[in-house]
């Protein structure tokens, strides 16, 4: 479904000096169908009361997403975020969450993606969903 054969090392070092590598967000994995990262539970993560912070996943969320979007788009093309959802539903406190982004749409003009975090015992932490909008590159 990508039209590129990127790498997850490409990937991690495009997030350089931007605020995916400042929240530890790592791109580990592009399969077929889906792409993963991880993002740490700590205090770069937290919220005051030691939780992870919803808009942190959310961060991991539109990265996910934005990024797969970017890959599927046609050649010439990018995509930029129009919308973005994200159900809260398990705090986490510590540890390594894991982003899975997988396209439910993948149109001429738009995206839209399904985002599931987890915890480390693979339990739902968030779900989230990217709508994207395909545009032409500068």
């Amino acid at each position: 479904m990508f039209r590129t054969d990127t790498t997850v090392d490409q990937l991690n070092a495009l997030s350089t000096d931007t605020a995916i590598a400042a929240l530890g967000i790592v791109f580990t994995e592009i399969g077929a169908d889906y792409l993963r990262a991880t993002m740490p539970v700590d205090g770069r993560t937290h919220q005051p009361y030691g939780l992870l912070h919803g808009g942190a996943s959310a961060l991991l969320a539109e990265t996910l997403g934005s990024t797969g979007g970017g890959l599927a788009a046609p050649e010439g093309c990018g995509v930029v975020g129009i919308e973005i959802n994200a159900n809260h539903l398990r705090g986490v406190r510590s540890g390594l969450v894991t982003g899975t982004a997988r396209a439910v749409h993948v149109g001429r003009s738009t995206q839209v993606w399904d985002i599931r975090i987890e915890d480390e015992r693979g339990r739902a932490v968030c779900v989230s969903r990217l709508t994207l909008a395909v545009i032409p590159k500068p």
